[in-house]
């Protein structure tokens, strides 16, 4: 009896050591808990992560939440973050890093009136057109300036609405067109009782001016630590497993999301539509960023004439060692 109890108690002991053994990992989401983050939540839950020795925290996001500041006070190991802003931060002297690209494809998009006098971008001048601030507004600025287009409210300009995360602006009509993404906010839009009729959208990747959005970014000098590596590494792996699943279940993947969802302002028919769209976006990633999909978005924020996002080719704002490390 005594030997049993003897080896149930190192039993535990090495259990125990095995449990501290994981490796802490958080997650700051760029927005609140949604199917836009079903990867990260569907790795969780399937237990993706604790496969690879990892203890993943997952914050969600919110207005007053800048994913960028939360990394350079070091309230996250890895965020999720849009290229334009994580290249402005990095000029601007917070050295972040792309160490993987799970969405391919841009799902941003301009959604307008057509009774307000909308149908191509010559008719965006004199209007007023509802944009995302905290970094969002980025591929905005870059493409009205492509654009020739003025942001100063002149007549030969647009008026500026510095944009709240709602759909009321184009519903109420204060602005012509809003900000919107195919996942998200354009079915709001629908759902607020304007049908695909009433509207023209101008999706950017059809402008031409797409840039890589919902990327992971980690800071710079973590990267010369060989265990922060490897810890990236295994997250990157778990993640991208999570995504692949979610987009072969997403119906599944969004209940998953639901679970998590603690503030209950999701509804499972927005979440199943939105998941479905943004399958469409990470379809054709496995995690590692496209060389040619870096180029085209770092030409398109220093394509803005006299107020460019970024003033210069960026240096060494992408890796490809975790994601080369996660594949093999």
């Amino acid at each position: 009896m005594k030997l049993k109890t003897t080896l149930t108690a190192a039993s535990l002991t090495l259990f125990a050591g095995a449990a501290l053994a994981a490796d802490d990992v958080t997650l700051q989401l760029k927005w609140v808990t949604q199917a836009q983050f079903a990867g990260y939540y569907v790795a969780l839950e399937n237990g993706y992560y604790s496969e690879e020795d990892l203890n993943v925290t997952i914050l969600p996001g919110g207005p007053d939440i800048a994913p960028t500041q939360v990394l350079a006070g070091g309230g996250a190991d890895v965020t999720v973050e849009w290229m334009p802003a994580a290249l402005a931060a990095r000029e601007k002297g917070l050295p972040m890093v792309n160490i993987a690209q799970p969405f391919k494809s841009s799902g941003m998009m301009l959604t307008c009136r057509k009774d307000a006098g909308i149908a191509t971008t010559e008719d965006f001048a004199g209007k007023t057109l509802g944009v995302w601030f905290f970094g969002n507004e980025f591929p905005f600025l870059s493409w009205m300036s492509q654009l020739g287009i003025p942001t100063d409210g002149s007549d030969a300009g647009v008026e500026v609405l510095r944009q709240g995360f709602n759909v009321d602006p184009l519903l109420n009509g204060q602005a012509a067109c809003i900000s919107t993404m195919t996942y998200n906010e354009y079915w709001q839009v629908i759902d607020g009782g304007l049908t695909p009729d009433d509207l023209v959208t101008f999706k950017y990747e059809d402008q031409g001016v797409a840039t890589l959005e919902d990327g992971l970014y980690v800071l710079e000098d973590n990267l010369s630590d060989p265990a922060f590596v490897d810890k990236m590494t295994r997250f990157v792996r778990a993640s991208m497993r999570g995504w692949k699943w979610a987009e072969e279940n997403p119906e599944d993947a969004a209940m998953i999301v639901l679970e998590y969802d603690q503030t209950g302002a999701q509804t499972e028919a927005h979440q199943i539509r939105m998941m479905s769209e943004v399958a469409l976006l990470t379809a054709g990633s496995n995690g590692a960023l496209d060389p040619a999909d870096y180029q085209r978005t770092v030409a398109s924020l220093l394509a803005g004439g006299s107020d460019p996002v970024i003033t210069r080719e960026p240096e060494g704002a992408w890796t490809h060692a975790i994601t080369d490390a996660a594949l093999n």
